[in-house]
């Protein structure tokens, strides 16, 4: 579905990625592992038309996005779920959540989607009326999910979901999360919790320092004893 190959970007004059290849296939959930500055927003950005791509080349379904703008990722059925969430703090729920939904496709039917996002997450149809600078930060990052969704994806990317949140709600941000991709959405997801994260996946890559140093399945990673040193402390 999505491929990376050989792929260098970054920002300016900076080069953060280095020839970086990375498959997701239709239906899976694809985690990128990495500590801080490794790179993995930046690839993140560079699949959704953020940044631009120096060297290689991105495809999805079959398609070069490689030089494609953000609006037209988007137009092919990728959206991103940012870090940090990236609310419109003075505007509503429910406008916050139609922005999502800005493709010509999406808008069409945007009003069955919010119904269908609405029952996905109860809470947020509670605080739909709510200017999104009033809700906790749990609530914030369920409504982000639910805005990425309005676009009706069929691959979502998900930048530190559970990023500054309480136990409780990183479990619930995770539980979200499976229930999309079980949905029949495809995942790529970037996330500092390593053990959920490893546990709703099927494969995952490792990167250091804008490199691909590592490419398994979930199971095997969980296992393996420098992903257990260098992620989960043990």
């Amino acid at each position: 579905m999505l491929t990376l190959k050989n792929v260098t970007a970054g920002y300016g004059k900076v080069t953060i990625l280095h020839d970086v290849s990375i498959e997701v296939k239709a239906g899976e959930v694809v985690t990128i592992l990495g500590a801080n500055g490794a790179g993995k927003t930046t690839t993140l950005r560079a699949i959704a038309g953020l940044i631009p791509v120096d060297e290689g080349s991105i495809a999805y379904e079959g398609q070069d996005i490689t030089a494609l703008p953000a609006h037209a990722v988007v137009a092919c059925g990728i959206t991103m779920v940012p870090e940090a969430r990236q609310l419109f703090p003075h505007m509503t729920v429910k406008d916050n959540l139609l922005l999502g939904a800005y493709t010509p496709k999406a808008r069409a039917n945007s009003a069955e989607r919010l119904e269908e996002v609405l029952e996905l997450f109860p809470r947020v149809a509670e605080r739909l009326l709510f200017q999104a600078k009033n809700l906790s930060g749990g609530e914030q990052q369920m409504v982000a999910i639910a805005r990425g969704l309005m676009a009706n994806p069929s691959l979502m990317m998900f930048d530190e979901p559970s990023l500054g949140l309480a136990p409780v709600l990183v479990k619930q941000v995770f539980e979200v999360i499976d229930t999309i991709a079980r949905s029949g959405r495809t995942v790529l997801l970037v996330e500092q919790n390593v053990f959920h994260t490893l546990h709703i996946a099927h494969r995952g890559y490792v990167l250091e320092n804008g490199h691909i140093t590592m490419e398994d399945t979930a199971d095997r990673m969980l296992n393996n004893p420098d992903i257990k040193k260098a992620f989960l402390g043990i």
